[in-house]
């Protein structure tokens, strides 16, 4: 019987176990904390967002970096056989807005529980407090093969094949702190920077700190690299003490980091996304009309929240006391002109503590796509956040975890 040793006991780590365990093979699991799972247990502020229910095809649209990479892992262990085989293992799941999956409790922990159950069953042995500090290889007449890993403890645990599953740089505190990029740079294998992904933005404008706490609904986002759109959509933001978060401004972080000249990357906030300006200027006059005699600071409580009130007003340029009988339709156009561009100038992103995901990693074109094993080393497969691949908020993410560990572990097992 072949020793297949999986390094991180996170999603696609308990997910490479299992697939390789279904093999027959000896499969030890090696996590480093006092318990599998860490991260999915925080995942979705603890519910987890297991996957999406989306066709296959829609789950590469959105895929930010390197979705080609995905097709075999993708297509070989899809989203339906993940929700099919937590289920099974006593974890139903329910489809919600914008076709995310969640466990029906609405507790991770239960995602966590049905994984370690189905571990328990395929007779996967998990060591915990079990830190691995680098791999162990030997030359052969093909090129270098892996025989094994050596523990931070210094002893050494042969195996005919290892996956490092070991995750990225979020969310540091579950353990995630890069040990897998060192791993694999002293493997001989290249590391693109790495920086937090779907995470809060930082913006310059001080009036996004008197807004902090306001959720704004049904707005448009886009952001700019310089004049070039880079991401449009629609949905939640939120206003923060530092700039702006919420899942329209996460998503928008992804690409971010793929901006050219950062110092000239800015947000446009649609505030009246379903209004043409010619439509939203009818309706200012309509309300207008109605508080003509008011001053233009109160006359704007049909059309935002009372706290963006006093911020908009001083954006405008309009004199707060002004009466609204006086406004000009130039004041006015103004007006219109800032609900459809309300303009905030990035300047960073929050660090990986609060990142859901890294962005970069190990470098795709060292990796086969068709098992997950290095072109480097032999025996040597990785899965998970470690590789250089992210994707939007909607579970796709963790998707990306199950399909790449369920790849590489049945190519390992399939190999040793």
């Amino acid at each position: 019987m072949d020793r297949i040793i999986v390094v991180g006991g996170g999603a696609a780590g308990m997910m490479a176990a299992i697939a390789a365990a279904g093999q027959g093979h000896k499969v030890i699991l090696l996590e480093k904390n006092e318990k599998p799972g860490r991260k999915i247990y925080i995942t979705g502020k603890g519910r987890c967002n297991v996957t999406n229910a989306c066709e296959t095809e829609k789950l590469f649209e959105n895929v930010v970096s390197n979705p080609k990479f995905l097709y075999s892992a993708f297509y070989g262990f899809d989203n339906r056989q993940v929700m099919a085989l937590l289920e099974e293992a006593g974890c139903p799941l329910k489809i919600e807005r914008g076709e995310r999956v969640f466990p029906v409790s609405d507790h991770s922990s239960d995602v966590i529980a049905a994984l370690q159950r189905i571990l328990k069953k395929k007779q996967v042995e998990i060591r915990l407090h079990s830190e691995v500090t680098d791999i162990l290889t030997q030359d052969m007449e093909e090129g270098r093969a892996v025989c094994g890993v050596l523990m931070k403890d210094g002893k050494q645990e042969q195996a005919d094949a290892v996956i490092l599953a070991t995750g990225g740089l979020s969310y540091p505190s579950t353990g995630a702190t890069g040990d897998g990029y060192r791993i694999a740079e002293r493997a001989g294998h290249r590391i693109r920077e790495c920086s937090p992904a779907l995470v809060p933005l930082e913006t310059a404008e001080q009036w996004c700190r008197q807004l902090q706490g306001l959720s704004l609904k049904n707005v448009s986002l886009t952001m700019y690299d310089d004049k070039r759109e880079v991401y449009r959509n629609f949905g939640e933001m939120l206003f923060t003490h530092f700039g702006v978060s919420g899942p329209l401004v996460l998503s928008a972080s992804s690409f971010y980091g793929k901006c050219k000249r950062k110092e000239a990357v800015t947000l446009q906030v649609d505030l009246k996304p379903a209004l043409s300006e010619e439509m939203l200027d009818k309706r200012i006059l309509r309300d207008f009309e109605e508080a003509r005699n008011k001053q233009f600071k109160n006359a704007l409580g049909g059309l935002l929240p009372a706290k963006l009130i006093p911020v908009m007003t001083a954006l405008s340029g309009i004199e707060p006391e002004k009466k609204v009988n006086e406004i000009t339709k130039e004041e006015r156009k103004q007006l219109v002109y800032l609900l459809k561009h309300l303009t905030m100038h990035v300047t960073g992103t929050r660090d990986f503590q609060e990142a859901i995901i890294t962005q970069g990693g190990l470098h795709v074109k060292e990796v086969n796509p068709s098992t997950m094993e290095s072109k480097l080393v032999k025996g040597l497969y990785f899965a998970g956040e470690l590789l250089d691949l992210d994707a939007l908020t909607g579970g796709f993410n963790l998707q990306i975890a199950w399909s790449t560990g369920y790849l590489a572990g049945t190519a390992a097992a399939a190999c040793s």
